[in-house]
């Protein structure tokens, strides 16, 4: 009787939280895990989340989506994602909690295998507190890869960090007498801060369609279409 033999270099272990692995090594393994349903590459550095609470999580990250998608659905040529695979560089591959992009001429493309790779535009992440991953390892990736703004909501601590990228150092973005901030990278993209963080979504797209209805907005749609 023949016996099977495994070829080493076909046999791909799972994956473990805290592993150290390339961009494509982490590819290969996670591919083979169909039922996984999120896993980053951070530095070199496996990173699997527990799972995800109500208020913590899940509900935040539906407002801002919500946000997000209010503002694409208003502005041809630009896109956003919830959870899709980020290929940064040969050290990263973030699952972002939401991105918006822009589709052409823009920093990232959408390969053929259908995957973002390079830096979007504009990253959001659900972030625990003020000590988590996303105010430190991450974000430095996210710097160096240029990532041209970076959101960042401490549910904990009840607050929400706004980073702009300028001459390779991120800058902490501060709410003018309003309490709102305006994207510099997407025209019209209004937050009002204390509106998201009380939960008044309503609130919130009011103040978006301020913005959406700046001629700035109009601009930047008339540039996005000559692309």
């Amino acid at each position: 009787m023949t016996k099977n033999i495994i070829n080493p270099s076909h046999f791909f272990p799972p994956l473990e939280n805290g592993d150290q692995l390339t961009r494509i090594a982490f590819e290969q393994r996670y591919d083979r895990m169909p039922n996984l349903k999120k896993a980053e590459l951070i530095e070199g550095i496996v990173y699997m989340p527990a799972a995800l609470r109500f208020r913590q999580h899940g509900k935040p990250h539906a407002q801002i989506l919500t946000w997000l998608g209010f503002y694409q659905a208003n502005t041809q040529g630009v896109e956003i994602a919830d959870n899709a695979t980020v290929r940064l560089d040969a050290d990263n591959e973030p699952q972002p909690d939401a991105l918006l992009r822009i589709e052409k001429g823009g920093q990232s493309i959408i390969s053929d295998d259908d995957y973002v790779e390079g830096a979007p535009e504009l990253i959001v992440e659900i972030a625990a507190s003020s000590v988590s991953l996303d105010l430190h390892t991450k974000l430095k990736a996210y710097r160096r890869n240029q990532v041209q703004e970076y959101l960042v909501w401490r549910v904990y601590d009840g607050e929400f960090d706004w980073f702009r990228l300028r001459e390779g150092q991120y800058i902490k973005r501060q709410s003018n007498e309003e309490n709102m901030i305006k994207s510099e990278v997407f025209p019209g993209l209004w937050l009002d801060i204390n509106a998201l963080l009380t939960g008044d979504i309503a609130q919130v797209l009011a103040v978006l369609q301020q913005g959406i209805a700046t001629e700035d907005h109009q601009l930047f749609i008339q540039q996005l279409g000559n692309r």
